[in-house]
Order: C-alpha cells, then structure tokens, then sequence
C-alpha cells in the first residue's frame, strides 16, 4: 500500500477518512429507507414460514373490565334493544378502554353515561374513535371475550310468577339479554377471591392461569356458554375436566378438578352440543397425579378458565391467551342456572330450558323481536326484555 493510501485510511492523519465514513453510512441509510418503501418491500422475498409469523392478529389480552362497568354498558344495551339507536355494550366497553388505555382502575360511570350521551345526541362512534388510535383492538379483544354473552334467544319460565311448585307449569318467552350464566347452579354456595397469576408448583413453577371457585363437592357446574365440547377427561393438573369451545371458535372454557367416580353428566362425549346453562358436571378435587381419579387437591373447588384465540396456533403451547375471569364472573351472577336433582341418579338436571339461535341450526325458529310492555327477567335485576308466548 503507497503512503498516500495509508494515510488516507489513517483516522488520525485526514479528514477524508471521516468522509468517507459519511459517505458509508449515508449508502447504508438510503438502502434501508429504499427497503421500507412498498416498492423496496415488493423485491424482499418471504419464506412460508415467515410469511406465518407475520400474520395479523392479537397476542395478548389483559381484561381488566369490571363488573360495575360491563352491568352498566349491558343495561344501556338491553334497554335500547327495541330503539331507533341500539347501544351495543361491547362498544361501550371498547371506548372506555381505548380510553383508559385498558385500565379500568381508572373507570368512572360518568365516562360512560357522557359517551352515551353524545351518541343519542347523534354523533357516531366512528366519529368519537376516529382519533383512537387501539379502538379496533379493543374492540376485537372485547368481542372476542364477551361476543357470545348477550342476544336473543328463548327460554321458559313458570306459567304463573312466583310459583313455588316443584315442578312448576311452564311457558317459552322469547328475550334479549344475558345468555350466558354463571359456571356454578342458583342455590349452591360458593366462595372466591381473584387469585388469577398466584403462583403454582406442582409439575412444574407456573402461574395460576384460572379462578378458583370454593364449594362443595357435588355443586353442578353449569355450561357459561353454548358449544361444543372439544376435551374431556383426565389431565394430571386439572384432573377430571372439560373443554367447552364457542361456536364462533374465539373462547375455550375450562372447566377442571372435577368430582371422583361421577365427575360429568352422563351423556357428553366429545363433538357433543351444549346449551348455555346446561348441567355439564360436578365440582370435586380431583387432580394433580398422573393417576387417573386421584383426589390430591385439598380444597374442593371449581378451577374455571377462559382462553381467547384469535388464530388456531394459540390454541396449544408458548402463545395461550388466558385471561383473568373474576370480575366477568361477578358479573355473570346475574344469570345463574336453577337445577333440580334427578331421582334415583348423582345427576342434576337444569329446571328451565333454553333455545339459543347461537347454536347451529337454532336460529331458523328465531322470529324478530316486538316491543314488550315490561322487562321481565330469571335474575333479580330485571337484566332482559322478554315477550311471553
């Protein structure tokens, strides 16, 4: 190398070295921006595999909704079911925790009772959200948790109000409102506390990725949700469970440690179809062991889980979705399943039956709703308007 190149390339002799440095990475800045423009993107080539990772949807959920803000947006949309402008409580929610930025820590029912109030003075939510930059997620994240809770659907009732028969005389009214009940039967007792993330060891150091729901061993365990049964069986931590998947595949309710010997109703297989409030099985403390009917958990409880799935790859493995259930179960103590013991068997059986035209091949007998004279309801807050038949 001549003297001259050497000193060129000395750092510590020329400034042309410091030019050419610039120079370097001014090459290297105008190749990466290139690469950002849709031409430059349209030149990169994108393996299969790749092209699977940069799917669009959601991979994480924190629900932090509570009761107090779900029962409020769920009134507005019940009783604006049958206006000109139906509130839909979803929206509502989405709103707020586009808001709050997913905190409902921060939730105040005034927020609420002013966005309402500038939606019946005639603005659109779009014009509200324009300005929102995670509206769209909230609203996909909330849907995706509560999209099955609220609609039409039929169910009966006693013929005559405040009937104390037994086995009362029933008719079928056709409602709007809470669909979905809570996971334990009207009349059984329960306790819990919001234990969502303790910490758990057995197996292996984890998180507690459910609600625990304390009671006695026996308790009917009622179907949230309608769908289809998609697991059922032994599984060494949850011990006797089920699986339950909504039919628009966004939800897959857990339900585990279930009673020894009798731990589901009878009938149900897996593919098997369920009606929200429906008697699926039997709270216990079966689990933890690899051995089959092994009751090692010490307090009898309900272990109720809720996983949200946006795409089939977070169904199993590293990207699960569960979200914490304790106030959404608050919540669905408004619609609790009555049940009656079945003679001469350990099963119980739900009291009133239900149409729901969420389940496939239900809606056809689904007429359009008319407008009811008073709100009726199975929960003590009048939470549906309904049309006796």
């Amino acid at each position: 190398m001549s003297e001259k190149g050497a000193d060129f390339l000395n750092p510590y002799k020329k400034p042309e070295f410091l030019q050419l440095v610039v120079a370097l990475e001014l090459v290297l800045l105008a190749a990466f921006l290139f690469c950002l423009t849709p031409v430059g993107r349209s030149l990169q080539t994108v393996a299969p595999a790749e092209q699977e990772e940069q799917k669009k949807y959601i991979k994480w959920v924190d629900f932090t909704v509570t009761k107090d803000a779900m029962y409020k947006a769920f009134r507005y949309d019940v009783d604006t079911c049958q206006k000109e402008l139906h509130l839909n409580w979803i929206q509502l929610l989405a709103y707020l925790g586009a808001k709050y930025g997913g905190d409902f820590f921060k939730y105040r029912a005034s927020d609420m009772e002013t966005l309402v109030s500038e939606l019946q003075d005639g603005q659109t939510m779009e014009e509200l959200t324009k300005d929102m930059k995670y509206y769209s997620y909230y609203l996909e994240a909330y849907t995706a948790v509560l999209g099955g809770m609220v609609g039409e659907f039929e169910i009966q009732v006693p013929k005559e109000e405040n009937s104390n028969e037994k086995d009362p005389e029933k008719v079928w009214v056709r409602k709007y409102g809470l669909k979905a009940f809570s996971p334990i039967a009207k009349y059984f007792p329960y306790e819990d506390y919001d234990d969502f993330g303790a910490s758990r060891s057995y197996g292996y150091k984890r998180q507690h990725l459910g609600h625990d729901m304390m009671g006695q061993v026996g308790t009917p365990i009622i179907a949230v949700e309608s769908g289809c049964v998609e697991a059922i069986g032994w599984n060494q931590y949850g011990g006797w469970r089920i699986g339950i998947r909504s039919f628009d595949k966004k939800r897959y309710y857990y339900y585990a440690h279930l009673r020894q010997n009798y731990p589901y109703q009878s009938n149900l297989k897996e593919g098997s179809i369920v009606t929200a409030g429906d008697v699926i099985g039997y709270l216990g403390r079966t689990g933890y062991s690899t051995t089959e009917n092994t009751n090692n958990i010490t307090t009898p409880h309900l272990h109720f889980g809720l996983q949200l799935i946006f795409d089939e790859s977070q169904k199993e493995g590293n990207n699960e979705i569960w979200i914490n259930c304790y106030e959404l179960v608050k919540f669905l103590r408004l619609n609790q399943s009555e049940t009656v013991k079945v003679e001469g068997t350990k099963e119980w059986t739900r009291v009133y039956g239900m149409k729901d035209p969420g389940i496939p091949g239900e809606g056809e007998r689904q007429e359009t709703l008319t407008q009811s004279e008073s709100g009726g309801s199975f929960a003590d807050e009048g939470q549906e308007n309904e049309i006796r038949e």
